[in-house]
């Protein structure tokens, strides 16, 4: 069938209020400045707030999207049940144990949202877990399952619920959990008794969702957010206390630092961690004494990164010490940790970095990388002797499961590529057996057989080597006419895994190719590939990503303007920058909820997170070099008087990550310079924040709209299908 992106009608018009500043001598105009609400931060509270005039406009936009994306409407019907196919429904994680229970998630038929339940540990299955519903929920009599938070149950009726943790006490008499129901990720914590199944009296709200129990279980640790939304403070609540008696253990003054807790994995201690995207500072405190006073590890010092870990009277420090650009692990005595004290254990090698560790009680395991291919080393505590958990294939994902146990030799890890379906393992580091635990089940049928999944390389214009991960049909002609979906994020260090996704399976069933461009920014060949890819060297990521199009032009993979570009958060800005600069590779552009307004908000300190964000971007407004670079590339400021490919932003109403304005000022700026192409289409959803809907399938109506755009917009030679 034919499908088309021509609106029936005049796009929506946001009239242009100029609104100028002077920095650094350049005077910035912003035509579209009004459609940040004056009360914003009301807004991600309460979306009913919404001044009248900007939910006018925003739902004039919608509108006109869903006109202009009428013809795909079949399409994205057809979408959504081939993707919702390929999941299963009753799908759950394999048991996690913790003394005399068995902890797991896991979905009903038909369920938006998840189950957070435990059995008897003597229960759970030893081997391959398969009919997962019938082996964990089954007859709940025998099986003694107990559904500890319910979901489905607790999101019933609202437009939007996210369960964030659910942390059980060290005594299984209690669980702390916490929800969203607003999309503006400001989790309400409550304490569920797993004797009568109700919740008690306690509600912690404005919290970041996180909650660390007390050894005796009478209290909990958690974030606080601040009215800028930055987690800044962490506070004991005791149980049975009013949440204004809750003491502040810790209060980062610096406007620029987050505030992050977990447990070590010995379940000692207490981590408090606060940090920029390059410095970190962690400070414990024992579990078993929550009045005990703070202990730091090491003070902060500008670009020194370092987490901790603990073993008897060690801790286990994985950091970026001493240039050590890749990381290294060093131990610390526990009474006296500072840096004079730290020892390497695993020195730093450049070129392989070290993503993770994980400190067992007779095991140090770390997740390393190099040249994008990730492997396990197990390390024998007392011999020193290491080996690797060795894989195959050219291009894959793995990732480490640290679960509850410390006293174990069981190490629990999942693998897949973008053809191999996820595989998640238990692996004895003594007599080095792997046990599968579970296969991902594809419930309409995936046979890897059938696709290619491919690693090339593209020449950036300094001469860099870009890696790209491709999947296509075996059988597709590779000839230069498939369209292709070219994905791209590029910031924080975030590395994008060639991993199994069924989603993207619906694209190249109908001929696409579907690749990932690994582009500086992140992290997939080292920490080096972060640092040339953000501040001064942020232009890096963009030409990095218009190399990778070239690339696979030139290598017959698809051809000019049969590209779609695919980028969400500083992925699209991504988008929107190179949109900017290559129009003419790509047939369409989707930016989720684009960080596209670089300049504007880099400069407002009072935003959500913008002070955090000065170490990845720069700081415009005291740094007039940063300021420079960042005019310079910043997508909202750069739309220029050329044609566009067809571009669909989308946004959040309630997004405190990527305000909802950017895409929308982005939008109107495009229709008001451009003098051709298109169309370019906004949805903001009014219900949802940077994440977008949150059960898992109304995200399906999400990806298929995105999908049924790409069609559209590229379509393949016979066709998308209906």
């Amino acid at each position: 069938m034919t499908i088309s992106l021509r609106p029936p009608a005049a796009a929506p018009t946001a009239p242009a209020r100029p609104v100028s500043v002077t920095v650094h001598g350049r005077i910035v105009t912003d035509p579209y400045a009004w459609l940040k609400a004056p009360n914003w931060r009301d807004v991600l509270k309460d979306p009913d707030t919404l001044p009248a005039e900007i939910r006018a406009y925003l739902e004039q936009e919608n509108a006109y999207a869903e006109a202009a994306l009428a013809d795909t409407a079949p399409l994205r019907e057809t979408l959504v049940a081939e993707m919702r196919g390929r999941i299963r429904e009753d799908d759950g994680s394999v048991p996690e144990t913790d003394g005399p229970f068995a902890y797991y998630t896991r979905y009903r038929e038909g369920g938006q949202h998840p189950l957070v339940c435990r059995r008897p540990a003597d229960t759970v299955p030893a081997g391959e877990i398969g009919d997962l519903a019938g082996d964990l929920a089954g007859d709940l009599g025998a099986a003694g399952e107990a559904i500890l938070i319910d979901g489905d149950r607790e999101g019933e009726g609202l437009a939007f619920f996210s369960l964030a943790d659910a942390a059980h006490s060290d005594d299984h008499a209690l669980v702390a959990w916490s929800a969203d129901t607003k999309g503006s990720e400001l989790y309400t914590i409550r304490v569920r008794d797993l004797a009568t199944g109700a919740d008690r009296e306690d509600a912690v709200v404005a919290t970041t969702g996180e909650a660390v129990w007390s050894r005796d279980g009478r209290a909990f640790w958690y974030v606080a957010v601040d009215a800028n939304h930055r987690p800044a403070q962490v506070l004991l609540h005791r149980l049975g206390s009013p949440q204004s008696e809750d003491e502040i253990v810790y209060e980062e003054s610096d406007p620029g630092f987050f505030v992050h807790i977990d447990a070590t994995q010995s379940g000692a201690f207490l981590t408090i961690t606060a940090s920029d995207h390059e410095t970190a500072e962690v400070h414990l405190v024992d579990r078993a004494r929550p009045n005990g006073a703070l202990r730091i590890v090491a003070p902060r010092e500008p670009k020194l990164i370092y987490s901790v870990e603990h073993r008897g009277d060690e801790l286990f420090i994985l950091t970026n010490a001493d240039g050590a650009e890749d990381f290294k692990i060093a131990v610390a005595p526990l009474e006296q940790p500072g840096r004079a004290a730290w020892r390497d254990l695993i020195p730093h090698r450049p070129g392989v970095m070290i993503r993770f560790q994980h400190v067992l009680a007779r095991h140090l395991v770390r997740l390393e990388l190099e040249n994008a291919r990730p492997r396990l080393i197990v390390r024998d505590a007392l011999s020193g002797a290491e080996h690797a958990v060795a894989f195959a294939e050219e291009a894959y994902s793995l990732g480490l499961a640290p679960g509850y146990a410390f006293d174990t030799d069981l190490i629990r890890f999942s693998y897949s590529s973008m053809t191999t379906p996820a595989e998640t393992y238990d692996y004895d580091a003594v007599t080095r057996a792997r046990s599968l635990r579970k296969r991902q089940d594809v419930p309409s049928g995936h046979d890897p057989a059938s696709y290619v999944t491919r690693r090339l390389f593209a020449t950036a214009p300094d001469g860099e080597t870009v890696p790209i991960s491709l999947l296509h049909r075996r059988d597709l002609p590779l000839d230069g006419t498939a369209p292709l979906l070219l994905y791209g994020y590029g910031s924080y260090g975030t590395l994008m895994s060639a991993s199994f996704r069924t989603n993207p399976l619906s694209l190249v069933d109908r001929g696409f190719v579907y690749a990932i461009a690994h582009v500086r920014g992140g992290t997939e060949k080292g920490w080096r590939w972060y640092m040339d890819g953000k501040r001064e060297k942020k232009p890096n990521t963009f030409s990095d990503f218009v190399a990778c199009a070239r690339a696979l032009i030139e290598a017959r993979y698809t051809g000019p303007q049969r590209i779609v570009g695919h980028g969400g958060s500083a992925g699209g800005m991504l988008m929107g920058a190179v949109a900017n600069l290559a129009p003419e590779l790509f047939a369409g552009i989707v930016a989720d909820v684009p960080f596209v307004d670089v300049l504007n908000t880099m400069l407002d300190g009072e935003l959500p997170l913008t002070p955090p964000e000065w170490p990845e971007w720069g700081n415009p407004g005291t740094d007039e070099a940063a300021f420079e670079t960042i005019l310079s590339y910043s997508p909202y400021d750069n739309v220029a008087a050329k044609r566009y490919p067809a571009i669909l932003a989308l946004g959040g109403l309630t997004d405190p990550r990527v305000t909802y304005w950017e895409p929308a000022k982005w939008v109107a700026r495009l229709r008001a310079t451009m003098t051709g192409g298109g169309p370019v289409l906004l949805r903001v959803n009014m219900d949802a924040g940077h994440g977008g809907a949150a059960g898992r399938f109304d995200r399906l109506e999400e990806v298929g709209l995105i999908y049924a755009f790409a069609l559209a917009a590229a379509p393949p030679a016979a066709g998308p299908a209906a």
